[in-house]
């Protein structure tokens, strides 16, 4: 699950526009928070970005993919979902798809 500095470095470099956020090493992968909330996972050279029912309609129509981990021999999906590489290589676009993670995580963090 690991994912490069250099790529972690592209992707805080990428989402400027959006503000300030933050990476965290975790489970051999990286986190990425904004307002103390996260928004984003990034894991074998992918940035996963959270996701519910508001927009994950419109990730899917991209092509994203469920980020899914092995456990107990069983597949397992999270709701973070792979940005394909025309969005993370277009700043605009990337800001946008990260406002939307961040909304899906504030109204998760809602729920709690």
């Amino acid at each position: 699950m690991a994912a490069s500095d250099e790529f972690v470095f592209y992707l805080i470099d990428q989402l400027a526009p959006f503000g300030a956020v933050s990476p965290r090493r975790m489970f051999g992968g990286h986190g990425l928070f904004r307002d103390r909330l996260m928004i984003g996972l990034i894991a074998d050279e992918t940035l996963y970005l959270k996701a519910d029912d508001a927009c994950r309609a419109t990730f899917e129509a991209k092509g994203a993919t469920p980020f899914t981990y092995l456990r107990a021999g069983k597949r397992v999906a999270l709701s973070y979902f792979s940005v394909p590489a025309e969005v993370l290589d277009d700043r605009d676009a990337l800001s946008s798809w990260a406002e939307a993670a961040l909304a899906a995580a504030r109204r998760g963090a809602r729920r709690r």
